[in-house]
Order: C-alpha cells, then sequence, then structure tokens
C-alpha cells in the first residue's frame, strides 16, 4: 500500500519527537479497536461462561432424570382401564381426600378441585401419572383465597 505523497512529504518534515507522538497515538487507536472488536467480547463472554455452564448442567441432569422415568414408565407393564380408574380412585381419596371429587366418563376421568393443596396436587398428579396411568388432557384452574387449586382436571386412563 503506498501512501500519498502529501501524507509522505509531512511525515518527512516532522520531527522525531513529533513521529514518536504520532506512532505512539496510532498504536493507541489500534490497540482501542483490537480491544472493542476482539478481546472485550470474549472476556465477557467469559466472564458468563461458568453460570452458563452450571445452569446447562443443571438442565442436561433434569434431561437425564426425565429420560429414566420415561424409560421406567416404558418397562411398566399394560394396565386395564378399570385396573387405572381404581388406582385413580384410590389416590384422590388418599391424597386429595375431601378436596376432590372424581367422575368417569369412558377414557376420561374428571377431577374437580375445592381448595386443594399445591403439594398434594403435585404428589397426586405424579401418583396419577405413576400408578393409574392417566396423563392430563385439560386443566381450568384458578387459585383460591386460602391458595388452594379450584377448578377442573381431565385426565385419560387407557382404554378398555
Amino acid at each position: 500500500m503506498k501512501l500519498p505523497e502529501q501524507v509522505t512529504q509531512t511525515w518527512r518534515r516532522l520531527a522525531p519527537r513529533e513521529k514518536l507522538m504520532a506512532a505512539g497515538a496510532a498504536a493507541v487507536v489500534v490497540f482501542a479497536l483490537v480491544w472493542w472488536v476482539a478481546i472485550g467480547p470474549a472476556l465477557a463472554v467469559l466472564k458468563t461462561s461458568e453460570v452458563q455452564h452450571r445452569s446447562l448442567d443443571a438442565q442436561l441432569a433434569r434431561m437425564q432424570a426425565l429420560q429414566q422415568q420415561a424409560r421406567t414408565l416404558q418397562t411398566q407393564p399394560k394396565q386395564s382401564h378399570d385396573d387405572s380408574v381404581r388406582a385413580l380412585e384410590a389416590s384422590v381419596r388418599q391424597r386429595l381426600g375431601t378436596t376432590a371429587r372424581m367422575t368417569v366418563a369412558g377414557d376420561r376421568v374428571t377431577v374437580t378441585l375445592n381448595g386443594t393443596q399445591p403439594e398434594a396436587l403435585a404428589a397426586w398428579l405424579a401418583e396419577a401419572r405413576a400408578n393409574a396411568r392417566a396423563l392430563p388432557a385439560e386443566a381450568k384452574l384458578t387459585r383460591g383465597a386460602t391458595g388452594g387449586w379450584d377448578g377442573t382436571l381431565v385426565l385419560t386412563v387407557p382404554a378398555s
């Protein structure tokens, strides 16, 4: 790359001290550009990488646990419709007590909740999935004044 003649002549006329200052200023500008374009963004990524790594590890562990749960459910023997309904009725009585009512219509089971505590509902849903092979199909829930859940859950159970 050839510099224009006027720039070359101006450079030659500068005193050694002025040349040194101009070269220093150019070096500062080049360093600032390199920092702004290459080093700064890389350092920002490096600062957040540990937190992101932990988050991804937690996601991986959760996915592996879900995979293991799915494999466990797949290895369980098939269950009849009547067995599923009986298991569901027992779990509603045991886990939800008087805060829930259950009605069966074919392969759909509607559970009406009235002030059911969140912890009890979560435990019951896990048990319903594992023991009765019931899967949630619909949920219309609202949080009640006491902190419990009110509304309906529709679950599907294995067909006859």
